[in-house]
């Protein structure tokens, strides 16, 4: 692995911008080595010649014929990179080694707090016994030093990091592991004797339990910045190696020496400090678990938390890299199943999953033509709108292929079976050319622009670490357990879809999850859970006010008298409180996420102070969410909340924080699916096919059943946003079979809430 690759995987993710930019140097100095070579006229390549794939852009003898001015101003340019790096980390070192030493201070003062009632005090040096038995500091009065850590150069990721077999390990490993399994066993039981007397003796659990977290995070903490000044120590090196190499100068050893090692991270006595404070971390962890009686136990378990922390970190660290990899080079990663396909002609070997998808589309374009075929409402423009509609739901419903390529098919078939008909009230069959422009016009519809404007509100919130804030916050009140946070998500989704309509709603959501999915496992079940919840969530929230879906509009413009916004939240937020406990329970049972992870790993708050960058992005994202939910108000004004959403669109790429290839990694698949759904809801309303079926059908209750439709990825805008969601490997969170055996039983579980739940409460306000 390139060095350049490895800084990467061993960084702390957190901290990734203020590592040596090794890639950036290594750049400097090949266009260091190619003006080199321009300036040295008088050893060009013979012209009748020319230089070849062998000839070197420079050699010794070039280098060595350098006069001493051209040397010193080749060094002089790459020593101002390095210093400009190097006063980066300097800065970085000293003011994350504040922090954490403040921390400290604070951990030993509760440490003395910690049980007034008792003399027992954080053990002091001389009185806790070293890992080979000798008496710790008898002799020096001092804590004997000790690695505590997992080294960033020695430490190898366990071989399943890297989908290898742990079969494979050799039998002295398995050995190691079964002394260490014997040893934990019998501290584990040391642990819970001193447990059970700690509780008889009335301390705190609470407290103590919060205190030994506080301190595994500190004792982490100190490990990763011993590893970010060893980390970087090593960069140094490497890097001065590759340009003294390169360019045939000897600058490592005068720099390492003047500059590297006189900086205050890489100092004697810095280094010693850190030690001293990861010892104290030691000892008080012993304090806490054993009572001061091991030290060994101690450091074990410590080292335990470090080792599971390195494996998470760098597990995710290597996610993030496969996503950047396959976004620059359209990666696939594939496991589908091969099977034989015997003919009469021969045998062909075919994905399985190919095979299905043929047979549905088969099926589905059989369907298709018996319907184009028979007689059913008795308009050609309503049956063949139907037949579309049945045919687009199947392969939509079938994954037959990309949903969103079956929304390009829609306004194709409409135009080309002629299904539209005029609104003059004649309703006359329109001629293709104006049903193209009817389609085309009605495709790219406010909604559109609401999606926009949402994809580029999640776009900043994500990348100036806003959403990660916020997903940090909603951990710190819903706490790690994977139920907890999904029913507070699930909640947020649904007041969210309340006021700023349930299109934008999962949009914002959805970025705010991310830094949550990024914790998870790859094959965890809680990422499709969460994700789902958020989309049912949102399809709920779309009830919740008058203003959160346009069916709400529609209903309250048909009903007379319209009821006031207090008599629809009398109505609608017992709806939605009942529906998304009863959606709850059912993901629970269904994916049993607990089952699985116990806690979600918690989210590193940043400690970067707030920039006015990030003021200007929280502005614009507030502002814009008002004017959303005043937009009804200001409608004169504004037209609709479209119009809105164009103000982020202009805040951000205008200004420059969002970028052209920002705008491209939108989900322009979801839009594209958004629009084909759009066309088709044209083509049945034109046609006179929603009328026919919706005949009779009056009251104000089916404004809260068009929100409890959400069994498929197509049912409305939530359930598209979320089918569309990837990991960091290309791989879809979900598939339509978790809509078919989630959202189906939701919507009938909600449609189930309004009729009884639901008519009760009309029946209370009078309706």
């Amino acid at each position: 692995m390139k060095f350049s690759h490895q800084i990467q995987f061993n960084a702390v993710p957190d901290w990734a911008d203020y590592y040596l930019p090794y890639s950036n140097l290594k750049k400097l100095i090949y266009i260091i080595e190619k003006d080199q070579l321009a300036s040295k006229q008088d050893h060009a390549v013979d012209e009748e010649h020319g230089p070849s794939e062998r000839t070197a852009l420079m050699d010794n003898n070039d280098a060595s014929s350098s006069s001493p001015s051209a040397i010193e101003e080749t060094n002089r340019r790459f020593i101002e990179a390095l210093n400009k790096a190097l006063d980066k980390i300097v800065k970085f070192y000293a003011k994350k080694e504040s922090e954490l030493y403040d921390e400290m201070d604070r951990l030993l003062f509760d440490y003395d707090q910690l049980d007034p009632h008792q003399q027992t005090q954080p053990p002091s040096p001389t009185t806790l016994t070293s890992r080979h038995g000798d008496d710790a500091g008898a002799a020096t009065n001092e804590f004997p030093r000790r690695e505590a850590l997992v080294d960033v150069e020695s430490y190898t990721l366990p071989p399943n990091i890297l989908t290898q077999n742990t079969s494979d390990m050799d039998f002295e490993h398995d050995n190691e592991n079964a002394i260490e399994d014997q040893q934990r066993r019998h501290h584990h039981n040391q642990r819970r004797s001193y447990e059970d007397d700690t509780n008889r003796n009335g301390k705190t659990v609470w407290q103590g339990m919060e205190i030994k977290k506080r301190t595994v995070d500190l004792f982490v903490l100190l490990s990763e910045l011993k590893s970010f000044v060893a980390l970087n120590m090593t960069a140094f090196s490497k890097i001065l190696k590759k340009y003294d190499k390169i360019t045939s100068n000897n600058l490592k050893r005068h720099y390492l020496t003047q500059y590297v090692n006189q900086a205050y991270p890489f100092k004697a006595a810095t280094k010693a400090r850190l030690n001293e404070r990861i010892q104290e971390t030691e000892r008080g962890y012993a304090f806490l678990v054993t009572d001061n009686n091991n030290l060994d136990l101690a450091i074990d378990e410590l080292k335990t938390h470090l080792r599971e922390h390195i494996v998470w970190e760098r597990n995710t660290v290597w996610r993030d890299m496969v996503g950047q990899e396959r976004k620059t080079q359209s990666v696939g990663l594939g496991d589908s199943k091969q099977a034989v396909l015997r003919t009469p002609c021969g045998s062909f070997i075919i994905n399985r999953d190919q095979l299905i998808h043929g047979f549905f589309l088969v099926a589905s374009v059989v369907v298709f033509a018996i319907l184009l075929s028979v007689d059913i409402f008795g308009h050609i423009e309503q049956n063949r709108c139907f037949a579309i509609l049945v045919f687009a739901s199947m392969l939509w419903a079938g994954e037959v292929m990309p949903l969103f390529v079956t929304a390009l098919m829609v306004p194709l078939l409409i135009v080309t079976l002629r299904v539209m008909r005029s609104d003059d009230g004649e309703f006359t069959r329109l001629r293709a050319p104006d049903a193209t422009k009817r389609v085309f016009a009605a495709m790219f519809s406010p909604v559109i622009m609401l999606l926009l404007g949402g994809f580029s509100i999640a776009g900043a919130l994500s990348k100036f670490g806003i959403a990660k804030a916020m997903a940090t916050f909603v951990l710190s009140k819903a706490g790690t357990k994977p139920n907890r946070v999904l029913l507070v998500n699930m909640m947020v989704a649904t007041v969210a879809s309340m006021w700023i309509s349930n299109v934008a709603a999962p949009v914002l959501c959805f970025s705010l999850i991310q830094p949550i999915l990024r914790t998870l496992p790859v094959d965890a079940r809680f990422a499709p859970c969460l994700i789902i919840g958020i989309a049912l969530a949102s399809n709920l929230g779309g009830m919740a006010s008058p203003i959160s879906s346009p069916q709400n509009i529609i209903a309250i413009q048909n009903m007379s008298p319209a009821p006031s916004w207090g008599e629809w939240f009398v109505i609608s937020i017992p709806l939605c409180l009942v529906g998304n406990g009863i959606i709850w329970l059912w993901l629970i049972w269904n994916y049993a996420p607990e089952k699985q992870i116990t806690h979600i790993h918690p989210i590193r708050a940043s400690s970067e102070p707030i920039s006015w960058t990030q003021i200007y992005v929280c502005l614009v994202t507030m502002g814009t969410i008002v004017m959303w939910c005043l937009a009804h108000s200001y409608e004169d004004l504004f037209g609709d909340m479209g119009v809105i959403a164009i103000v982020p669109l202009i805040a951000f790429f205008g200004t420059g924080l969002l970028t052209k290839d920002d705008f491209n990694n939108f989900l322009w698949n979801v839009i594209m699916l958004a629009m084909g759904g759009i066309a088709l809801g044209k083509a049945v309303e034109s046609s006179g096919l929603l009328h026919t079926i919706a005949q009779g059908i009056e009251h104000w209750g089916t404004a809260f059943v068009c929100s409890a439709a959400m069994g498929l990825p197509i049912s409305g805008f939530p359930n598209m946003n979320a089918i569309a969601q990837e990991n960091e490997l290309g791989k879809p969170y979900l598939s339509t079979k978790d809509f078919v055996l989630n959202g189906v039983p939701s919507s009938i579980f909600a449609t189930l809430c309004v009729t009884t739940f639901g008519y009760l409460l009309m029946k209370l306000v009078g309706f």
